[in-house]
Formats: C-alpha cells, sequence, structure tokens
C-alpha cells in the first residue's frame, strides 16, 4: 500500500512538473511575440548605416553607435517635443482622472432618474469609432469659436475642456473602472461617516478617494499613455500649435529630409530604418520610465481594482 501510494505521489507530482513546463513553454513564446519588435528595434537602434545593410548582422551590431540616437533626437527636437508632451499629457490625464472619479462615485452611490440610459450612453461613446464622434464635437467648437469671437481650433482649449466634460481619450474605461470599483466598497462605510455627519464631498474625498489612491494611479497611467499616443484628436482639434513628440514622430520621414538637406547633404547621409526605429525608441522611452517607477503600485492598482469589499 505504501509504495503504491508512494508511486501516485510520484505520477501526479511528474504531471505537474510537465504541466508548468507547458505552461512557461507556452507563456515564453507569448512573451516573445510582444517583446520581439521591441528586442528588434533597440538592435536597429543602435546599428551603424554598415551593419544596417550587412546581411550578417541580425541582433548584435558589430560596431554600435549612438549616432542613431543623437540624429533623431535633434530631428525630434527632442527639448521641446519632450517637455511638451509631459505637461500636456499629464494635464489632460490629471483632467481625466479628477472627472472619471467624480462620474463614477455619482453612478455608484446615487438613484437618479435615468441612471441605467446614461450609463449606456457613456458605453455607446466608446462603442462609436472616434471619427463619428468628432464630427459633431468639431462642429459645435466651430459654432462656439464663432460666438466668442476668438480661435479655439488650432488651441490646446478644445482638448483640454474634452478631458474635463468626460469626452477625453477612452473616458469611457476610466469611468467604469472607478464605478467597479466604487461599487466594491461597503456602502456600510459611506453610512458610518454621515451618521458622524460627514457631508457627500466629504464621503467622497476622505473615505472613497483615500481607499482608491491605488485606482487612482492606475486611471492617471492609462490616461497619461493614451494621451501620449493620441495624434487624431490631436491633430484634428490641436494642430500645429504646440508640436509634440508623437505628432513630431508622424512626421519624422519629411522632417529628416528637411534636416538632411539643411546640414548634411551628402549622399550617405539618407534615412534608414536604423533613424527611425531610434526616433521610435525615444518617443516610448518616457513611458517606459514612468512605468519602471511605478511597476509595483500599478500592479498593487490592477490587482485592488477587482479585490476590495466585503
Amino acid at each position: 500500500m505504501k509504495r503504491n501510494k508512494l508511486i501516485n505521489i510520484l505520477k501526479a507530482h511528474k504531471f505537474q512538473t510537465v504541466l508548468k513546463l507547458c505552461i512557461y513553454f507556452v507563456l515564453i513564446c507569448i512573451s516573445f511575440i510582444y517583446l520581439e519588435p521591441i528586442f528588434r528595434m533597440i538592435s536597429m537602434a543602435f546599428m551603424s548605416g554598415k551593419d544596417v545593410i550587412d546581411p550578417s548582422v541580425e541582433w548584435l551590431p558589430k560596431s554600435p553607435s549612438f549616432h542613431n540616437v543623437t540624429v533623431a533626437g535633434t530631428v525630434l527636437d527632442l527639448k521641446k517635443t519632450l517637455v511638451n508632451s509631459i505637461w500636456f499629457s499629464a494635464l489632460l490625464a490629471c483632467g481625466q482622472t479628477i472627472v472619471s472619479a467624480l462620474t463614477g462615485f455619482a453612478l455608484s452611490r446615487y438613484n437618479f432618474r435615468f441612471k441605467k440610459l446614461w450609463l449606456i450612453m457613456i458605453i455607446l461613446a466608446f462603442i462609436i469609432p472616434v471619427p463619428l464622434l468628432m464630427i459633431p464635437r468639431l462642429m459645435v467648437f466651430i459654432s462656439a469659436q464663432n460666438m466668442l469671437g476668438f480661435n479655439l481650433i488650432g488651441t490646446p482649449i478644445p482638448q483640454i475642456l474634452m478631458a474635463l466634460l468626460g469626452q477625453g481619450v477612452n473616458s469611457t474605461i476610466l469611468v467604469l473602472i472607478f464605478y467597479n470599483f466604487f461599487n466594491l466598497i461597503p456602502y456600510s462605510l459611506d453610512e458610518a461617516a454621515m451618521i458622524d455627519g460627514a457631508s457627500p464631498r466629504q464621503v467622497f474625498i476622505q473615505i472613497a478617494m483615500k481607499i482608491s489612491a491605488s485606482t487612482v494611479l492606475v486611471v492617471f497611467l492609462f490616461s497619461f499613455v493614451w494621451n501620449w499616443n493620441e495624434t487624431y484628436v490631436t491633430g484634428t482639434l490641436v494642430r500645429n500649435s504646440i508640436e509634440l513628440l508623437p505628432a513630431k514622430l508622424n512626421m519624422f520621414d519629411s522632417a529628416f529630409q528637411s534636416y538632411a538637406a539643411a546640414g548634411r547633404g551628402s549622399a550617405v547621409f539618407r534615412i534608414n530604418e536604423a533613424y527611425k526605429m531610434s526616433a521610435t525608441l525615444i518617443s516610448i522611452m518616457p513611458l517606459l520610465i514612468l512605468y519602471g517607477f511605478v511597476q509595483r503600485q500599478f500592479i498593487q492598482g490592477i490587482e485592488n481594482t477587482g479585490i476590495t469589499g466585503e
């Protein structure tokens, strides 16, 4: 009996080991699919011109160089566009976070007429393609600037107003994140605070927001990244009033040609994939650095979003 029991334990242990190896193999394959473009981009960013055209160079450059990164940073006007992108994305993210928290709290804690209808409208605002929504929004801002007598289109004002009015980039997802999180907070905490004389504003600030600190961080990071990468809405409303890093990246080819014609007329100095990969790496590096600093809090916030409650 003991021998049979020992054999069964060994078989079960072997089965679990094989199962874990299969799971790890699948996870490694999936991870490589996501990470391979990033590894490829980093590799090409530091290749010299000879390495780019050398068929024997696949991953590791024979003569690594920072020349591509330097040129890409100059073409992107990095000192100016980086600062503009950071403050503009952070401003929009702050506005979206505050509005999403207020909206999610109101939908979670209060009952009012047509509440379900408003939830459906919020979801529809996410389902409908952005270009279809942009047409009426653009018409509203054009009418508003005609009434006010000064230009709104071509300034940061329209996109900031959209963020403050709950019409920012993917605001629906942010509202639903807060709505789901506040639903998981026991309502007894609100009742206890109200019995002690707390007002609805104090309940929201002192209880809901303090408990949801990790969720606030998650929503802010989502909003920051989405606004950083947004080019369609920004290009339609803000246009060229602010030079942003992603918008500059979209016009990298033409900007590079102008830079080459102005200061580097040599035929050898022409655009290649190494310059483009360097520019792309520069544009995503601030996001990678940001995530590196807050990854622990970010993961904790993702986990707490679905765990809090009684």
